[in-house]
């Protein structure tokens, strides 16, 4: 396992890319950009995200599995129902659309630049490590499940 696999939570990985977009749009206001409605376009986006994410606990917790995605290995049950039929991370995808949402309302162009490194991060050291450890778990109903529902949409 790589140093970097499964070490940071994704909600603090997120938090940080928030604040390095905060950072980055203080720091060069030249890359700013108008964008109409853009505060109304911010909160769709983020009600959207939080409406996902919690779509993805709510399944896990109606499965009585764990939601601790940094001990994968402790999921009791592969849930394949509710938002998970849709991505095969919500949570995460909730994340991104929030993130998504806050570089709009900051409309600055550098504020892109965290969420490309999201979702780098996420899929190499995150999601990757995952779907390893729930291929061991749970075999081929786990690769049929992969080939049914896409990453993250």
């Amino acid at each position: 396992m790589g140093s970097l696999e499964l070490k940071i939570p994704p909600v603090a990985l997120a938090l940080l890319a928030g604040a390095a977009m905060w950072v980055l749009t203080v720091a060069a206001p030249s890359f700013a950009w108008q964008l109409p409605y853009r505060q109304v376009i911010a909160m769709i986006l983020a009600v959207c995200g939080v409406t996902v994410a919690l779509g993805g606990v709510a399944s896990f917790r109606r499965a009585s599995t764990t939601v601790n995605p940094t001990k994968p290995g402790e999921t009791t049950s592969l849930v394949t129902t509710g938002i998970y039929r849709l991505s095969r991370n919500p949570m995460y995808l909730g994340f991104l659309l929030a993130l998504v949402a806050w570089a709009v309302f900051l409309a600055n162009l550098l504020a892109l630049f965290p969420v490309v490194a999201f979702i780098a991060y996420m899929n190499r050291f995150q999601i990757v490590p995952e779907e390893r450890v729930l291929s061991v778990m749970f075999g081929n109903e786990f690769e049929a499940y992969k080939q049914r529902v896409r990453r993250w949409v």
